[in-house]
């Protein structure tokens, strides 16, 4: 791929704006303006040093990770503080927004303490940023996520008279550093591990497929085919075998692909779903739960565990197969 491709292959899988991904890899390597760049810098061009997270795609990665950590800790209520590698502690200024605390949480695991004032300072990373593509608030959209904003009508994405397991709870969307807007089913079945399935993975609401990659499937709700704007549901781990294409155009119940463990990380076949606003993922657990088929999603203040709630009925969410998390249509 080229450097481009992985910057946006790492926005859309994390939905972190690109514009800063590039401010970020200018100011820590240079590798936009310059060309001759530190010989280091092309194995951790963002100044991570870890070996697990080496190259263009690893740097990223790591970095969109950490901001949306930082991001949706503070969406959820975190006050910090932020804990450097010397053992110094800072909580975030007051008045500052989630985005801005995604930033300072990034360069918190990249600069000590003293460096890192003036890193997250006005003449900062926030004048190669500028410089590059001017003020970003010029061009924010506000608010991002309206008062009056409501779920769309949406169904459980598999088939009628089909009977799945609620295995997860809500958890990150991406990695480990996203919002908790996913949950999980795992298809009929008592085998475990990553085992083949003829079951169908249906679309929960009409719209536009706008994005397929592997195990991914993204459907776009409003049908502007831009996953940045409105409503958009993720499907991840869907098998290429009669995966749905790009660009098909979906309605409630249609089919969109088999469960496996294709895409990100799996030790089992299942359906990871997860849901964003504007490019923000919604909580699962959060004063906006998910409504499907009248279940409601719930949390218990630890990432996978939870609940769908429809009436007096209650379904808990388990990473086995059993008589408790058993729902279907």
């Amino acid at each position: 791929m080229s450097g481009a491709d992985v910057i946006q292959l790492v926005a859309n899988r994390y939905s972190v704006n690109p514009r800063l991904l590039l401010a970020l890899l200018e100011y820590q390597s240079g590798w936009l303006t310059k060309k001759d760049v530190p010989p280091e810098s092309l194995t951790y061009p963002m100044g991570y040093l870890h070996e697990d997270w080496q190259g263009l795609f690893g740097q990223l990665s790591f970095v969109a990770n950490e901001l949306n950590r930082g991001y949706y800790l503070w969406r959820a209520g975190w006050l910090g503080p932020f804990v450097f590698n010397d053992g110094s502690v800072v909580v975030p200024g007051q008045g500052v927004n989630a985005g801005t605390v995604g930033v300072q949480n990034l360069f918190s695991h990249l600069y000590p303490y003293d460096q890192w004032r003036n890193v997250v300072g006005e003449q900062g990373f926030n004048q190669t940023y500028r410089s590059l593509f001017g003020n970003p608030f010029g061009v924010a959209v506000e608010p991002l996520l309206p008062d009056a904003l409501e779920q769309p009508p949406m169904q459980l994405p598999f088939e009628v008279e089909k009977t799945w397991s609620f295995t997860s709870g809500p958890h990150s969307s991406w990695n480990t550093g996203a919002g908790w807007a996913a949950l999980d089913f795992a298809p009929p079945g008592y085998a475990y591990g990553c085992v083949l399935s003829n079951e169908w993975v249906v679309a929960s609401a009409d719209g536009v497929v706008a994005r397929t990659d592997k195990g991914v499937v993204v459907l776009d709700l409003d049908g502007d085919g831009y996953e940045q704007t409105g409503w958009v549901l993720l499907y991840l781990h869907i098998e290429e075998r009669d995966r749905v294409p790009l660009g098909a155009i979906l309605y409630a119940g249609d089919r969109i692909g088999h469960p496996s463990c294709e895409g990100g990380v799996s030790t089992g076949t299942h359906l990871h779903i997860a849901r964003k606003y504007n490019g923000e993922w919604i909580p699962a657990d959060g004063p906006m739960p998910y409504i499907m088929d009248g279940w409601v999603s719930g949390g218990q203040g630890r990432e996978y565990n939870g609940t769908l709630s429809r009436g007096s009925i209650i379904i808990e969410a388990y990473f086995r197969r059993g008589p408790y998390n058993q729902i279907s249509r």
